[in-house]
């Protein structure tokens, strides 16, 4: 039942907080074995090409960790501005995990973009006109635009995302948590989308018992 109460008050503030929001919680996985999860040290990774917006999404993330006494670390900081734009090796990579463990860092959150969807919708100044006790003849007069009006649909982009966060320790391989797949549609400025992002990334972190300190 509270796990019941705990899912209904989510989506509510789901709702509540992100009605107007372009962003969107779609599916999301967590390691059964996993109850709550305490961290002292984790390193943010932003995996995009557009310096900028790594920069605000890391940042806005680091703050909110050192908000709940977790310290943070930006990949920004940590590495060259443009280290996730190089290929790595599997041995690069493990070299970069080790250099993680030796600096005490116990987790990884890391976020990067799938792929982004074009999609096509109905114009708002059609689909909010009022059909009630609507005829054929009037459908079909109020949507013939359909034939050589080139506003009548909207173009829009969906870009979907992944977070995953890792458990970083010398004894595992990298250990996954939790991972989640948000998606990010039509975003307007980089600022806003970012915010958006890292409020319902924080949100669904703390639902699921994540964003304790050791």
């Amino acid at each position: 039942m509270k796990t019941l109460i705990k899912i209904g008050l989510l989506l509510f503030l789901f709702s509540f907080f992100f009605n107007c929001s372009s962003t969107q919680l779609v599916d999301q996985w967590k390691n059964p074995e996993i109850d709550t999860l305490y961290v002292s040290k984790v390193l943010i990774v932003g995996m995009s090409p557009n310096i900028v917006a790594r920069k605000e999404f890391e940042l806005q993330l680091k703050e909110e960790y050192k908000s709940r006494g977790i310290k943070a670390v930006m990949s920004l900081e940590l590495f060259d501005p443009y280290f996730t734009l190089e290929k790595k090796t599997p041995l690069e990579i493990k070299k970069i995990e080790e250099e993680l463990i030796n600096k005490s860092f116990d987790a990884v959150l890391f976020t990067k973009i799938l792929g982004v969807e074009r999609k096509m919708d109905y114009s708002r100044t059609y689909r909010d006109k009022e059909y009630l006790d609507i005829k054929f003849k009037d459908d079909y007069y109020y949507n013939q635009e359909i034939y050589y009006n080139p506003k009548y649909y909207e173009e829009y982009k969906v870009y979907h995302a992944e977070t995953s966060l890792y458990c970083i320790c010398s004894s595992k391989d990298r250990e996954l948590i939790w991972k989640g797949y948000i998606d990010i549609t039509n975003p307007i400025s980089i600022e806003e989308t970012v915010n958006d992002y890292v409020n319902l990334l924080i949100l669904i972190l703390d639902e699921q018992q994540l964003l304790h300190s050791l």
